[in-house]
């Protein structure tokens, strides 16, 4: 797969560094000179261009048309729409994420204008720190599907009503899937007769209130 990367700043930059850990081909548009001195010490060279990511000319030179996926996350709103709408509706890049600096400027990230995926950043750290506000212990791993499904994780308290229980036998709402438990050094394929106990840490698949509902089985909090 194919990422182009329009904004060598420390998002882009630590973006293309792990998609390139992980076998990626990357390459990051950036003509800030500081920044591209700095891109030129932490990535290979192959992996960077000089160019201005709004002009066709250097998107073009960038191989934007066989690119999977275009990432827009300059510090610049205007700049990260308009690069989003020249891949959508010039280059018809499959899949296009946007990065949202200003959330008064969210409602303008949408589909109609070309963007799969807006990271509005101040929306999702205020939306995290009230997740972690009401759901204790639970930790939030990643998102998918934007938001609407999350891998959490969370340890089971002594005396919770999932202590002592088999997993076919606890009241998981439909929406939930215990994918692992980690007890001590050994991971479990967990099973319907899979017991659990406390101290076990728990990985699961939930949507939207199962988290909560996991969440009241696993600690002994009223």
């Amino acid at each position: 797969m194919r990422v182009l990367i329009v904004g060598g700043g420390k998002v882009g930059s630590h973006l293309a560094s792990l998609l390139l850990a992980d076998g990626y081909e990357v390459c990051v548009v950036e003509n800030r000179s500081s920044v591209l001195a700095r891109l030129y010490r932490e990535l290979p060279t192959e992996a960077v261009m000089d160019g201005d990511g709004t002009q066709m000319s250097v998107l073009e030179r960038a191989d934007i048309r066989s690119s999977d996926v275009l990432v827009a996350v300059t510090g610049d709103d205007e700049v990260n729409l308009a690069v989003a709408m020249m891949g959508r509706f010039i280059f018809n890049v499959p899949r296009i994420i946007a990065r949202v600096n200003n959330p008064r400027n969210a409602w303008l990230f949408t589909p109609e204008a070309g963007v799969d995926v807006a990271l509005n950043q101040s929306d999702l750290l205020a939306k995290l720190i009230a997740e972690e506000m009401s759901l204790g212990d639970m930790m939030t791993l990643v998102r998918l599907r934007r938001g609407e499904l999350a891998i959490v994780t969370e340890k089971l308290e002594r005396g919770a009503k999932a202590e002592g229980q088999r997993i076919a036998d606890l009241s998981l709402p439909s929406d939930c899937l215990v994918m692992a438990v980690v007890r001590g050094e050994e991971i479990l394929v967990p099973r319907g007769d899979t017991v659990l106990q406390p101290g076990d840490e728990v990985l699961a698949l939930v949507r939207g209130e199962a988290g909560r509902a996991l969440h009241a089985l696993l600690t002994s909090a009223p």
